[in-house]
């Protein structure tokens, strides 16, 4: 049976963690604002694409009536806030940074070896033969009638999958990530134009981070039903 390499064990354990740190702190930082808008701008006052019932400031119309800002002019602004608004964005985005980071230096070294090894050819990538639809459609039948068999070989839906999560979802999570950093976009300004608006990468972010959780979610479900400790074992010393 074929072992898993030091380097994807190890990169495997480094990206979980700082996947879990990521998903802690993203929760808390959308509880700050549990708002989601497309285009550039947007705040309380704007109209939002979706409100999430997460924390207190969701729906909380909790504004004095609104002042204008000069006595000779209409424009108006909202007066302060009627409650107690939940914010802890300051240690939240420090460790979201600081865990992306981490993961983003961990997954370019985990590709470049992958590349070199040969190990997204050899494991990873389906051949062209293989991918079809009586193929997948007979491999998902495969998974919903018999129970999952711990084996060092992927079969056609695991490598799809995993296709999709290393080569889509976390490159698209980290971009999104980038064009929120108004650092970043200062000097790469065409990440803004790629999503139209720092806001639609947020939305975007929201989402694709919401898949990756759904995809471990069935992984760590698949995991169990094929035999965890084996599947432990073979991820930490390698057996």
């Amino acid at each position: 049976m074929q072992r898993h390499s030091v380097w994807v064990r190890l990169s495997h354990w480094i990206i979980t963690l700082t996947f879990f740190s990521l998903v802690f702190t993203g929760i808390e930082i959308l509880m700050v604002h549990p708002r989601l808008y497309w285009g550039e701008v947007g705040n309380d006052l704007t109209p939002a694409l979706l409100e999430l019932p997460i924390s207190r400031n969701y729906k909380h119309n909790g504004y004095d009536k609104r002042i204008a800002f000069f006595d000779d002019n209409k424009a108006i602004v909202s007066a302060s806030r009627t409650y107690r608004i939940f914010n802890q964005n300051g240690w939240g985005r420090s460790l979201h940074f600081l865990s992306a980071w981490l993961l983003v230096i961990t997954g370019v070294l985990y590709l470049i070896t992958g590349i070199f090894t040969g190990h997204f050819r050899k494991r990873i990538l389906p051949t062209l033969r293989e991918i079809s639809p009586q193929a997948i459609l007979r491999d998902f039948i495969t998974h919903i009638k018999s129970r999952p068999v711990a084996s060092s070989q992927y079969n056609l839906l695991q490598r799809l999958s995993y296709m999709f999560v290393i080569f889509f979802l976390f490159p698209l999570m980290i971009i999104t990530g980038l064009t929120m950093s108004p650092a970043i976009t200062a000097a790469v300004p065409f990440l803004l134009k790629i999503f139209g608006g720092m806001q639609s990468a947020r939305t975007v972010h929201f989402f694709a981070s919401v898949t990756l959780e759904l995809f471990l979610i069935v992984h760590f479900i698949m995991v169990i039903l094929s035999g965890f400790k084996q599947q432990l074992r073979a991820m930490t010393i390698g057996r």
